[in-house]
């Protein structure tokens, strides 16, 4: 596996080079698009699966999960955790775009276990203004996932809920353990 991470020792700021890391994707994007052809598709996803994961850097789902373009919707947050906004995107996903199937990934040694909810006082005591929302942190992966398969299963919104699967992605070894939601 090819990675672009790294980045020498001690670079703290955004910048690669002689530019930003934004400049890189822009100019990235350029490359991208210059060899672009419209693959013809709608937003409607062909295996009509939604798979909420977390935002972590070292999970590459369409890889792991042998995904094409077109195949899924992915929806990626600190965790992987169902919180509202997801439950706002399983939505529109589901009522406009036809997903019938939910697919929850956790991973292991996740950020979201080493900080506490203690994060959104720092916040606080810092910019002067208490976060709305919960750090979602946890202790125990497998539980959170059981929390999170529990929030789609029983959210009023979401017409699907029969198929609602949750797994751990092993950072190390790149494999799935599906959690038993009881």
């Amino acid at each position: 596996m090819t990675t672009s991470a790294s980045v020498p020792a001690g670079q703290e700021s955004a910048t690669v080079g002689q530019g930003t890391v934004t400049d890189r994707l822009v100019d990235a994007n350029e490359q991208y698009a210059n060899a672009f052809a419209d693959p013809g598709m709608d937003a409607r996803p062909v295996l009509r699966v939604a798979v909420v994961a977390c935002m972590d850097a070292r999970l590459d789902l369409h890889a792991a999960l042998g995904l094409e373009l077109g195949d899924c919707h992915t929806v990626r947050n600190a965790g992987g955790v169902v919180t509202d906004d997801v439950i706002r995107s399983l939505t529109v996903s589901q009522r406009a775009l036809g997903t019938r199937s939910v697919v929850l990934i956790h991973h292991t040694n996740c950020g979201l276990e080493s900080i506490t909810e203690e994060f959104r006082h720092d916040l606080e005591m810092e910019v002067g203004q208490r976060p709305a929302w919960a750090v979602e942190a946890f202790r125990d992966v497998d539980q959170d996932v059981r929390q999170s398969m529990q929030r789609v299963r029983t959210s009023p919104f979401l017409l699907y809920t029969d198929d609602v699967r949750g797994f751990v992605f092993d950072v190390k070894t790149g494999l799935l353990r599906e959690i038993d939601p009881t």
